[in-house]
């Protein structure tokens, strides 16, 4: 056995220690990286600047670092680097003469990582959820995502989210807006099987306060969960809040004692945002599902080639429950094929690797 098939072995993921079995030799040959700048679809651009404005966060677009990966017997693969582009060269430049294999998992090389995988799905004939999963899902749950706009906004994207076939909504609350005037904007136009979830980001502050806004959320029955109502990590609080809240409670986890967390029962689901994305989400899903807790995944948020990428992730590891993108509410994902949802699920691409590909024309439209 050599160390590659043992580190497969090893990995808990039989399906790649088969795969690699049948392929063929690879070396990176070269690299390709091209840097966007996508702006804020127009309808909610002057709402989302403002509301950015509001956070002392001053962005009117996602600057974007898409990579191509070549090999040298002419398979190639497609990601966003998800890091500065001086660093992405520079992890990209090393990887030249090497297997791809050799960085199955790699958290270090974050959205790289999504075309090694990419590649390695073509040169094995599947597609990448078979990678890490011999049974994947065939489709996935893809929620809708909102900044915080002003209720008739909430409720106009809300009515867009229902006519493009989504489900799911995710909702960001803030001072300078009434959550509970969204919550009555949106309720009032959509279906009752459409599910809302309220992101504070930690602006409610105290356990009082989030008590009072989860009782009067709690009134909408669209409203399925409160994400961050208090500082992120504050461990002391959900403790209080614990078994007192109407409404499922989640927080980002990348960073927390999760042990310590899913031990004392604090959590109903899971956040996963960080940019690592191979060890670091395979961990998490397995001990999800261990613990019996879903994940809501978001860590490939800003473009097209990432949110496919994040969809092959949920099908393969049934603990993902949701994946949420901002691209809905971006000028354009860069993709050619479109992000099409129905009756609230988006189903995986059949094809080798991701099953997308890179719109040439949007990269050379939004180039700089």
């Amino acid at each position: 056995m050599n160390r590659r098939e043992f580190f497969l072995r090893s990995s808990g993921l039989p399906a790649l220690a088969s795969a690699v079995a049948a392929a063929p030799k690879l070396r990176l040959s070269k690299w390709e990286i091209f840097t966007v700048r996508v702006p804020f679809a127009e309808r909610v651009r002057e709402a989302w600047i403002k509301s950015w404005k509001n956070q002392k966060r001053d962005q009117t677009e996602y600057v974007l670092q898409f990579v191509r990966l070549h090999t040298d017997v002419g398979f190639t693969g497609i990601g966003e680097a998800k890091m500065p582009r001086a660093r992405a060269e520079a992890a990209l430049a090393g990887m030249v003469g090497r297997s791809p294999w050799d960085y199955l998992l790699d958290d270090k090389l974050q959205g790289i990582l999504i075309a090694v995988y990419d590649l390695l799905g073509k040169a094995t004939a599947q597609p990448v959820a078979r990678l890490f999963s011999d049974n994947p899902r065939e489709s996935i749950i893809p929620t809708w995502w909102s900044q915080c706009f002003a209720p008739d906004t909430m409720a106009s994207e809300a009515r867009l989210a229902v006519s493009q076939g989504y489900k799911v909504h995710k909702v960001k609350a803030r001072p300078w807006e009434d959550a509970i005037a969204q919550a009555q904007a949106m309720c009032a136009v959509v279906p009752t099987d459409f599910k809302i979830w309220v992101d504070a980001n930690g602006t409610w502050e105290t356990v009082p306060r989030t008590l009072e806004m989860a009782k009067q959320l709690k009134r909408f029955p669209n409203y399925i969960g409160i994400e961050t109502p208090v500082p992120r990590g504050a461990i002391e609080d959900y403790r209080r809040l614990k078994g007192k809240v109407p409404l499922p409670l989640a927080e980002h986890v990348d960073n927390l004692d999760l042990a310590k967390w899913t031990a004392e029962g604090l959590l109903d689901a899971w956040i996963v945002g960080t940019t690592k994305l191979g060890h670091h989400v395979k961990d998490l899903a397995a001990f999800a599902a261990k613990s019996k807790r879903p994940i809501w995944i978001e860590h490939s948020i800003d473009n097209g080639v990432a949110q496919v990428f994040q969809a092959h992730q949920a099908a393969a590891w049934p603990s993902i429950q949701y994946c949420i993108s901002v691209t809905c509410v971006l000028e354009d994902d860069c993709m050619k094929e479109p992000f099409s949802v129905q009756n609230g699920r988006y189903r995986i691409p059949a094809g080798p690797g991701l099953g997308v590909s890179l719109d040439d024309d949007a990269i050379d439209r939004y180039r700089v």
